[in-house]
């Protein structure tokens, strides 16, 4: 039951790491559309776009986000959260699954250095309303001083709480001192669209606006941008995938055949069952019975260790992971391991106890 159980845990642990991994595809609005440069992703747009998006049809709203990095304490994975300067009017609307406290909100809006963090960047580092969080630049020069003025949750759990957003203006009047390359661009933008079937004609229409220009774009749904990201790492997480299947695979056919050998010892016991009036029926009832027993408590078990574990495991890589769950496809699997190995263990044993005469199983030495 102790071997299933590991095996069944393993398997979850590196399931729910694969199934996290794209846990921001899954999340993606199918009303939000994204536009980046055409090239790459890091290179900028001009901040003049905006109001050219705006007047396509279709087009409900338009916000846009700009990539900061820069290092908070040092470089170490713990102190990594991601940074994003905003357009504080606006963010907020294209994305409704994240809510800040209207007073909150409002003093973010006037203050200029001032920044929203997610609740998660509250529980792992203690950042409150008036501290100052101190960066230093890495792509934009420079040290860095941001108000906490707010802080943000997302409405279910799918949302990513780990970010910390700033304002854009205070960013793009740095980098007229520090990095002029960038002044009046910006990242990419987030478009919101009135009907998500709208969303390929008004991708086409956004990016012919500037098919012509010295910075073309390329527009996508929000679910195929973050897929993009998502496919960077693809044969990592294939990997893990198809590792998280051997492990399971390897120990449940060890702990198979250690519950056919088992079986196999207690053949006389089966032939004095059968000679005390058993018939073959129940002697199968009982070897497949044992060896589902084992199987699901051993499974139920170590599914019950999933969640606590992967909960541990998830607070430990809040950054990396903003989303860390078990997924029902993972459970469900899990149990149709258990039950597949409860069978596999059964067969032989149970076939050959039911054809089995109670002379040669008397004479059966274990």
């Amino acid at each position: 039951m102790l071997g299933i159980a590991v095996a069944v845990l393993a398997f979850g642990l590196l399931r729910t790491v694969v199934t996290s991994w794209s846990s921001g595809v899954e999340a993606s609005s199918a009303n939000r559309l994204i536009t980046r440069h055409a090239v790459s992703f890091i290179f900028p747009l001009p901040v003049s776009y905006r109001s050219q998006i705006e007047g396509i049809p279709g087009v409900t709203k338009v916000s846009f986000a700009n990539w900061f990095q820069g290092i908070y304490k040092d470089q170490s994975f713990e102190n990594f959260f991601p940074r994003v300067a905003i357009d504080p009017e606006t963010i907020f609307d294209v994305y409704s699954e994240y809510t800040v406290p209207p007073d909150q909100l409002a003093n973010f809006k006037k203050l200029r250095n001032s920044c929203i963090v997610g609740k998660k960047l509250v529980e792992q580092h203690g950042f409150k309303v008036g501290d100052i969080i101190n960066v230093k630049g890495d792509i934009y020069p420079g040290d860095w001083e941001f108000v906490v003025a707010g802080v943000y949750t997302g409405k279910d759990k799918t949302a990513d709480e780990t970010q910390m957003f700033f304002q854009w203006e205070y960013l793009n009047e740095r980098s007229r001192q520090t990095a002029s390359w960038a002044t009046d661009h910006v990242g990419w933008y987030i478009i919101q669209i009135r009907n998500m079937n709208d969303a390929p004609s008004v991708s086409e229409a956004v990016d012919a606006l500037f098919i012509n220009s010295s910075a073309k774009t390329k527009t996508e749904t929000e679910k195929a941008f973050q897929q993009s990201f998502v496919s960077l790492s693809g044969a990592i997480i294939t990997s893990l995938e198809l590792v998280s299947y051997v492990i399971i695979g390897i120990i449940l056919m060890v702990l198979a055949n250690t519950i056919i050998m088992s079986a196999r010892e207690r053949i006389r016991e089966y032939a004095v069952l059968k000679t005390l009036g058993f018939t073959s029926f129940h002697v199968v009832g009982l070897i497949a019975g044992e060896s589902l027993f084992i199987s699901m408590i051993g499974g139920a078990f170590g599914l019950i260790l999933t969640f606590p574990v992967c909960q541990g495991f998830g607070a430990q890589f809040p950054t990396l992971f903003p989303v860390f769950k078990v997924a029902n496809s993972t459970m469900v699997l899990a149990v149709m391991f258990s039950v597949l190995v409860g069978v596999v263990a059964a067969v032989f044993p149970a076939y050959r106890s039911a054809r089995m005469k109670i002379v040669d199983g008397l004479r059966q030495i274990g």
